[in-house]
């Protein structure tokens, strides 16, 4: 008798289970029409109309965006709260809208987004086993896959002359510098001089290059720069080498280009103090012979618009092309030792190419620091500065989220993080690895992955950078 009761009661559930499937699956079904409809993809090719197809069929815009329609149960307890938490966490990870909205577009795809895509495919990570128990439709074929990683080829022969590349390389993530900007060589050559004027400065004594020095890296090699009067500042100086393949300037991105980040230090209070624009131009147009030459190029003059606009031009051209890793992508393989090639292998294998991604290596997304395990409790002593990309979108989902540093010439850089809390590059390796990827590496695999990104320093005007 109990065996039957167990016999009908695993029968109900059963039917329950399978009668939900069935209904989640007609609502899927439904949702994938939708979003098939309301983007038109005629347009574009037929590449990028298969993919979107996958990606709307599979359902990824559930967990991976805020405003997506839910199933019936998405209310129900137990469910809900479960729901909830795989939305807030695949957010964390991946926001898919921007991505389909390029893609309706025909405009480029993000280097990040594509990496990010293309790294659970190659782990089988996505769709996650819980979400298949309940949608069936959602697993990914063997053609789903070679599907959408044909696009992701397709999508990165977009942003890069693949032919740059060795055979072997192929398709990879991240890129050697080959990108030279077409620039205005007479405002590079004034934006070199105001770049190294501290007559930008409120007292005189400080340039940009007093913490962004081309002889270091781009940096100043401090946990804090020093400013005007000895003031310093709350955050660790970026390197400005290779900054024009930034997406956005500073940690938080609150600069949307080069030009407007040369505008923001100078009147920094804790930075270059100066009092006004006015005041800068007034000392500027002093000097006779700095007049004609801003005169020769600009005919406004000296203004705040003609000097950050030069020193935005000068910066283009800080690029740091040819190193052993370009090399190496390049087809040459004696330019790594057998150690350092095993530290690209540990690079790849443990997801850092997904978001230090393209020629610069990083600068073109926004990632939570700490995003498998929490950073910020650990470190303690939390202040306004470590919430990175909130302070400029005020979004929730933004707190903790830092542009993610280049890392070109990274050896030269240390100290590491927004708050140098990583004083030597092995120490950033470690815990890059314990809080971005949720790993503990071995000290063997540190000093692999720490040998490989010293062969990232690249050259400057064809001399190797120190």
């Amino acid at each position: 008798m109990e065996v039957k009761k167990a016999a009908i009661v695993l029968g109900i559930a059963a039917s329950g289970y399978l009668l939900t499937v069935y209904a989640v699956d007609r609502f899927d079904n439904k949702m994938s029409v939708l979003r098939k409809e309301n983007i038109d993809l005629t347009q574009h090719q037929a590449i990028t109309a298969s993919a979107f197809d996958i990606i709307a069929d599979k359902g990824c815009q559930y967990c991976h965006s805020q405003d997506s329609d839910m199933p019936f149960y998405a209310k129900m307890p137990v469910a809900s709260q479960l729901m909830d938490a795989d939305i807030r966490q695949g957010l964390r990870h991946f926001d898919i809208v921007p991505l389909l909205e390029n893609m309706a577009t025909g405009n480029k795809i993000s280097e990040v987004d594509l990496a990010k895509i293309d790294g659970v495919l190659n782990d089988g990570s996505m769709p996650p086993t819980r979400y298949l128990a309940m949608h069936w439709r959602s697993s990914l074929s063997t053609q789903d896959k070679k599907t959408l990683q044909d696009w992701i080829a397709h999508e990165r022969s977009r942003h890069h002359d693949q032919t740059t590349l060795a055979d072997v390389h192929i398709n990879s993530p991240v890129q050697p510098i080959t990108t030279i900007s077409d620039v205005d060589i007479a405002k590079v050559s004034l934006g070199d001089k105001l770049y190294h004027d501290v007559r930008l400065s409120g007292d005189d004594t400080i340039s940009c290059a007093s913490c962004h020095s081309l002889d270091t890296g781009g940096v100043d090699r401090l946990d804090s720069s020093v400013g005007v009067g000895g003031a310093v500042g709350p955050i660790n100086a970026p390197t400005v080498f290779n900054s024009v393949f930034n997406t956005h300037q500073f940690w938080d991105g609150r600069a949307a280009d080069l030009q407007a980040q040369a505008g923001g230090p100078p009147l920094n209070p804790i930075e270059m103090a100066s009092e006004s624009w006015e005041q800068i131009t007034g000392k500027l147009n002093l000097d006779t012979a700095l007049v004609e030459e801003f005169a020769a190029i600009y005919p406004e003059g000296i203004t705040e618009h003609s000097i950050t606009d030069a020193i935005a031009e000068f910066e283009k051209t800080l690029i740091t092309p040819n190193s052993r890793f370009d090399q190496f992508l390049q087809g040459n393989q004696d330019a790594l030792s057998a150690k350092e090639q095993q530290g690209y292998a540990l690079f790849n294998q443990y997801k850092c190419s997904t978001c230090h991604v393209g020629e610069a290596m990083g600068g073109q997304s926004f990632e939570i620091m700490g995003l498998k395990n929490d950073y910020f409790a650990a470190r303690g002593n939390v202040t306004d500065v470590d919430f990175g990309r909130f302070n400029v979108t005020g979004r929730e989902e933004d707190k903790y989220r830092f542009k993610t540093p280049t890392l070109r010439n990274v050896a030269l850089t240390a100290p590491y993080f927004h708050d140098a809390y990583a004083q030597t590059l092995e120490e950033a390796v470690d815990m890059m690895a314990f809080y971005q990827v949720g790993v503990q590496l071995s000290r063997d695999e540190v000093e692999k992955i720490t040998a490989y990104l010293h062969t990232l320093t690249g050259e400057y005007k064809g001399q190797q950078l120190q």
